[in-house]
């Protein structure tokens, strides 16, 4: 398989992009395309040892976090995220991975590649370390700021089929978030999205309050994306906080630190199910192709599982699945 790659995005890249796709072609079964400004991917890649299943496309340009996306994607036609899209629209790759502008890469799959038949607006979708170990797959975060209850409804739809097909959840519980249980808490479309889903053959297993969440009492949670986005900034805020107030404590005294070298083996193994670059990514649903959407800060571990996410996203056909669901229709895998 061939996964495209944006060497230029992210805070690190492109000396940790490249580095995270020379381990993703070496443990990997996958040809690695990096797309970006020639001369400096070289220039990384010279650095690390030969790897004949590593390939460049040249992309001049570089579109920045700070950049008007729509209007970036228009103009910077020759840039990684423009480029490593077209590959996908052109047949020469299987999926796309990048730590760039989400927005950027949002736009650039909607006017190159398209949405799928009977989606209205594509999420971001991203998963969550619950108890159990499966994980908690949530969308929309970010993409778009509102929802209807239509949208509502078909992302529900998207992230269950995901949820089955490459997560590996038999029947995914999927629910709705709210301010409370009952079916007429929320605003109006909350409220229709409720009725629609409940009407509905999916495993809605009802609305979800937000202390509830960590528990992991679904496998699909959907909200519209500005509140996606705050609980997913949160939780990353609130991870990183708790790690350091652990550490203040385990400093405390001699007992503290005895205790501390005890927990430090469970310590790090929770610390690993919460780091994000232990999840490959997040998949843009809704798109005609495999995209796969690193966090900006990622670095080579993140970008490698990026990879793998990528490949089974395509693997999976589940683009397919979603347009027979939502169109009545074949479909397309990329």
């Amino acid at each position: 398989m061939r996964i495209a790659v944006d060497a230029m995005g992210g805070d690190h890249a492109p000396a940790e992009v490249v580095r995270g796709a020379w381990r993703a072609a070496t443990e990997y079964e996958h040809t690695v395309v990096l797309v970006g400004q020639e001369e400096i991917v070289r220039g990384e890649l010279d650095r690390l040892p030969s790897c004949d299943r590593i390939q460049t496309v040249p992309a001049s340009e570089v579109i920045g976090f700070d950049e008007a996306p729509a209007m970036a994607v228009r103009k910077k036609k020759d840039s990684s995220i423009v480029v490593g899209v077209r590959l996908l629209k052109e047949g020469l790759a299987e999926a796309f991975v990048s730590a760039g502008s989400t927005g950027a890469l949002m736009a650039a799959g909607m006017f190159v590649l398209g949405r799928l038949p009977g989606i209205d607006r594509p999420a971001l979708a991203g998963i969550l370390p619950v108890p159990g170990g499966r994980g908690l797959l949530m969308l929309d975060l970010g993409a778009h700021t509102d929802a209807s209850p239509e949208h509502l409804y078909q992302w529900a739809v998207m992230g269950s089929l995901y949820a089955e097909h490459v997560m590996g959840i038999t029947s995914p519980r999927v629910g709705l978030a709210n301010i409370g249980v009952e079916p007429t808490k929320g605003n109006d479309a909350v409220r229709e999205a409720y009725r629609r889903l409940a009407a509905g053959d999916l495993n809605f297993v009802g609305n979800v309050e937000g202390r509830d969440i960590p528990s992991g009492p679904v496998d699909v949670l959907v909200w519209d994306g500005f509140v996606g986005n705050i609980v997913l900034k949160y939780t990353e805020g609130l991870a990183a906080a708790l790690f350091g107030l652990m550490k203040e404590e385990f400093r405390r005294g001699l007992l503290s630190r005895l205790g501390a070298l005890l927990l430090m083996p469970a310590f790090r193994r929770v610390r690993r199910r919460m780091d994000y670059s232990e999840h490959g990514g997040a998949p843009l649903l809704g798109i005609r192709g495999a995209i796969i959407k690193c966090h900006g800060s990622s670095r080579a571990e993140a970008i490698k599982n990026g990879i793998r996410a990528g490949a089974t996203f395509a693997a999976t056909g589940v683009n397919r699945l979603i347009a027979q669901r939502l169109a009545g229709g074949e479909g397309e895998d990329a």
